[in-house]
Formats: structure tokens, sequence, C-alpha cells
């Protein structure tokens, strides 16, 4: 068991280091081990954006506030019973999944540079929680183009859940009115698929150690559509 000085040493050297091998070299290498520990602990956002978002698309529109619902002994052309009810059409406030998409935003893009992973909390625990087991070194690189995938997943569901706030920004840069501010333009599909990739993207890389961006970054680099080279581009394989 670990006494609070070498604790104390423990956890400035991992202050100081995270996850890099070397933070100061040219081309950084991290430790897969805390990448994959990282990744475990974000799964819980999509996966908390997922039934948000299966909420706010398949749940009922309206809420029911009176006490009674009275039978009306009426039916309509389709023989379905009428009844009435007293009931408002809900609107649903969506400025905690702003702050939680906006900190997982923040969690992609810290994570792809030495200076700003020292802000993510997510970096410092899997780094630390990694310390018992012995680092597995692969380049930031392609974990950066990886990474670059999930915030641009994240920006979409940003603009799903407040679409009149980037309307206006575009319509403001643009200076005539290309999106609307009254409806939702985005079709409801796209964020429930695209946090639902997140969610398989996430467990591969935390379970499986099988990091799909970095997969395509390789082949990228492979065919010459990518010029940063990296060792891991230059062996490409697709086993984990």
């Amino acid at each position: 068991m670990l006494s609070k000085k070498s604790f104390a040493s423990s956890f400035a050297a991992t202050l100081k280091q995270l996850w890099f091998l070397e933070p100061g070299a040219d081309k950084p290498y991290i430790n897969d081990i805390a990448v994959r520990i990282r990744a475990g602990l974000m799964l819980a956002i999509p996966l908390y954006m997922s039934f948000t978002l299966y909420e706010a698309i398949y749940g009922s529109h309206w809420i029911v506030t009176g006490n009674m619902i009275r039978d009306t002994f009426d039916t309509d052309f389709d023989g379905h019973i009428l009844y009435n009810v007293e009931a408002i059409r809900r609107t649903l406030d969506y400025s905690k999944q702003t702050w939680v998409l906006l900190y997982a935003l923040f969690e992609m893009l810290a994570g792809m540079f030495v200076i700003t992973a020292r802000f993510s909390p997510t970096v410092l625990i899997a780094s630390l929680l990694a310390k018992s087991h012995a680092p597995v070194w692969k380049p930031l690189t392609p974990k950066r183009f990886a990474w670059s995938i999930g915030a641009t997943f994240i920006s979409v569901c940003l603009v799903f859940f407040n679409p009149e706030v980037f309307a206006g920004w575009v319509n403001w840069v643009a200076h005539t009115e290309l999106l609307p501010t009254t409806t939702n333009y985005l079709p409801k599909w796209i964020p429930l698929v695209l946090v639902w990739i997140c969610v398989g993207f996430m467990w591969m890389e935390a379970v499986l150690g099988f990091c799909v961006g970095c997969k395509v970054h390789s082949l990228m680099v492979r065919l010459g559509w990518l010029q940063e080279e990296c060792e891991a581009c230059n062996n490409l394989s697709w086993q984990s």
C-alpha cells in the first residue's frame, strides 16, 4: 500500500507528464492504456445523450394537467374511443444537455494537444488509473484524427439542441435568413444515429482497444490522402 508521501510523489509525476511518453517531443506518444480508460469514463456522456434524444424524438409531446380523463362516449372514423383531457404541449429545456455537450466537446479538443490536455479532468484521472499497468505507447496523431470525428458529431448534436442559436449566427454572418429560427431544420434521425455511433466507437476503444478513427486515419495516410507520417500509419493493421 502506498504511503502518503509516495502517493503525493506519484501524483505530482503524473500531473507533470500525464499520459505522454515525452510531453516536449515533436511527435508525442501517449499511453494507450490511459486512452482506453478515458474512453470508458466518457462513455457515460453519449449514453446519457442517447436516452435524452430518444425522449426528445419519440417521447410524448403532451402533458396531462387535469385530474380526470372523461369518456365522450364517441368514436372517430377509425373506431378509436375519444376522451376529454386537460393537457398542455410539452416544452423541453435543453440547457443541461447543452452544457454536457460543451464539456464533451472541450474534452475532445483538449486531448489533442499537450498544453490543453493539462486542463482535462478525464486525462488526469485516466493517467492516474493507468499507473498500475505497463504503458503501451502509441502516436498521438491518429488519436487527434479520431477525436476530431467525435468533436464533429458533438457539434452536430449541439446544433440539434440549439437550432435557433446556430441559425442566428449563420444568418448574421450571411446578412440574410439562410436558416429558419422558429423550427428545427436538422432531421431528427441524424443526432440519434450519430450518438449511437459514438457509443459504439467509444465502447470498442474502451473494451476492445480498437480505435476506429485511428484505422481510418491509417488508411487515409496509406492512400496518400493525408501526408502526416506516423509509425502506426506505416504499419497498417486492422487488428487491435
